[in-house]
């Protein structure tokens, strides 16, 4: 090419073709911004209080204050349930809040239930006790792992196994029912019922029954006044006898998931 162009054009030579700076071009351009990694300080201050919540219960459990680890559990799991809704009503939905909340999540319904039970009465069963506390904290960490992963997948109106919040909730209140009614735990069956419970969720969290989400809920909408009326019940419930009534919540919730499976399986139909 050089060649012929320096033969119809003397003056185009080969050294001038070569001093040409074909990266001039390149030199221009910029290089493209980095995203802003910013963190949203809102959501996330509700998932730290919540992971403070589940260390405040294992530092309480092995101080040997089961009640006050029991009540910081569900002050965990009320927390836990704010900091998504405020990121969607505020916007502020985020790879890392996402992240943050799961190893929150694994610590105050994984770790803290597990260690909770373990010093109230699983002990006692000397390494069957530390073994069922390990099969709930393991089965939680399987649970999240599996939610992360089928997060756009699996059917928003139903999870895929017992939530860990729940199942969290399930060990405490026990707990918390038992301690408020100062029940001998080592002169009764209590022991025996708390490892059943332990095995029950951890086993539970990794099954693939479904139970309801309630995400389908809109709270922006309207409702039924029956809505208002059973809202109001629940409240005078729980005031009323707190451990009781939620351990009997969670109690219902935690076999609605096999109670659906079934019903399914007999009618041949799946709730949608």
């Amino acid at each position: 090419m050089s060649r012929a162009r320096s033969r119809q054009n003397p003056e185009w030579t080969e050294e001038s073709f070569e001093s040409v700076d074909f990266e001039s071009e390149d030199a221009e351009v910029e290089p493209p911004r980095a995203r802003s990694k910013g963190i949203y300080l809102l959501p996330n201050a509700f998932t730290t209080a919540a992971l403070f919540c589940g260390f405040f219960a294992i530092v309480q459990a092995m101080n040997h204050q089961f009640e006050t680890a029991a009540i910081a559990i569900f002050a965990s799991l009320v927390l836990d349930g704010m900091d998504g809704r405020i990121a969607r009503m505020t916007n502020t939905q985020s790879a890392f809040g996402e992240q943050y909340d799961s190893l929150a999540d694994m610590v105050s319904f994984g770790v803290a239930p597990a260690l909770v039970a373990y010093e109230w009465v699983l002990k006692d069963f000397g390494k069957w006790g530390w073994l069922a506390a390990f099969t709930y904290c393991a089965g939680a960490a399987l649970r999240l792992a599996r939610f992360n992963v089928n997060t756009g997948v699996v059917d928003k109106k139903f999870f895929q196994g017992l939530p860990s919040p729940a199942a969290g909730a399930l060990i405490a209140g026990f707990i918390w029912l038992a301690d408020d009614n100062k029940i001998p735990v080592r002169d009764s069956a209590i022991p025996w019922v708390t490892f059943l419970i332990t095995i029950y969720a951890g086993l539970t969290m990794v099954s693939n029954a479904r139970f309801y989400s309630g995400k389908a809920l809109d709270i922006r909408y309207r409702v039924p006044f029956g809505v208002m009326v059973l809202m109001i019940l629940t409240f005078v419930l729980i005031s009323s006898n707190p451990p009781l009534t939620l351990f009997g919540i969670f109690v219902i919730y935690a076999i609605s998931g096999y109670v659906i499976w079934a019903w399914e399986r007999m009618t041949g139909r799946k709730l949608s």
